[in-house]
């Protein structure tokens, strides 16, 4: 079964993302734990995280299909050693705010070497850091995110995230998690069915399917190996509404969390309905 939903609001309290989720018919969701524009949040409060649960279940959707994001500030792979060293501390509250709440997965995007040092020494302290941070918390798969190579962004080659993993301390918590239009912004096509059996075949030999924990349902505004990040609507952009309908009918994508971050969430109940309608 596919469990399909999107990347909701939890403006006003983290409690009223299952809400936002119901509303627009999602089995699944995304969302941020603390304000991902920042590097403190307050402590989540008993009253908060017992409303988030029981608004979980008036959701009916399972925690193990919810798909908890960190902030954008972060970068485990920072160059320097003082601004890592904030990146893992608020990595690590993440982590532990995800253990509150009850939730077992946290997806990360891995790191930036910002043009200091090479990929290789940048990977090598993005697995010191999920290492440290493994050592410390408990119960949550630290869930790497595919992205487009944007920049002196890591993650853009399924070499990347195989290398993080085989360095793990813990492979049992450790995941992947594939954005459709990343993955294509980096180079790997999935508009037709050869191209993406091509592209799964790939995935699965360097990293495995056994390490999926879930995949953000994007359409993508940027061309085939453009490394540019740029969203867009099911249907609407490069990939067109083929390549979602591999996916729906994917039966190695069965009972993780499909995440929408298309950029109109005014569409996303109408964009889950439509995905559900491949199968």
């Amino acid at each position: 079964m596919k469990f399909v939903g999107a990347h909701v609001s939890s403006a006003g309290g983290v409690f009223n993302a299952p809400l936002n989720a119901k509303k627009i018919g999602a089995k699944a969701f995304a969302l941020f734990t603390k304000n991902q524009r920042q590097w403190k949040a307050k402590p989540l409060e008993e009253k908060a995280i017992a409303s988030f649960k029981e608004n979980l279940e008036k959701s009916n959707i399972l925690p193990t299909h919810i798909l908890p994001h960190d902030s954008y500030l972060i970068n485990l792979g920072h160059p320097e050693v003082e601004k890592r060293e904030k990146s893992l501390e608020a990595f690590i509250d993440e982590v532990k705010r995800c253990e509150l709440l009850g939730l077992d997965k946290l997806n990360f995007h891995p790191g930036s070497h910002l043009k200091k040092i090479s990929e290789e020494e940048s990977l090598k302290l993005v697995a010191e850091s999920m290492n440290k941070t493994l050592e410390v918390t408990k119960g949550v798969t630290l869930v790497i995110e595919t992205t487009a190579g944007q920049g002196s962004n890591l993650g853009y080659k399924f070499e990347h995230l195989a290398y993080l993993i085989e360095n793990s301390i813990d492979k049992s918590r450790v995941g992947v998690c594939i954005d459709t239009c990343h993955i294509f912004a980096a180079g790997y096509d999935i508009r037709d069915k050869q191209s993406y059996e091509d592209t799964m075949k790939k995935f699965d030999t360097i990293i495995g399917f056994n390490y999926l924990k879930g995949m953000h349902i994007n359409d993508s505004k940027s061309k085939l190996g453009s490394r540019v990040d740029r969203h867009h609507s099911i249907g609407r952009g490069e990939l067109g509404e083929t390549t979602f309908r591999f996916i729906m009918n994917d039966e190695r994508l069965e009972d993780i969390p499909l995440i929408l971050e298309t950029i109109d969430d005014s569409i996303w109940a109408q964009e889950i309905e439509l995905l559900y309608s491949f199968t």
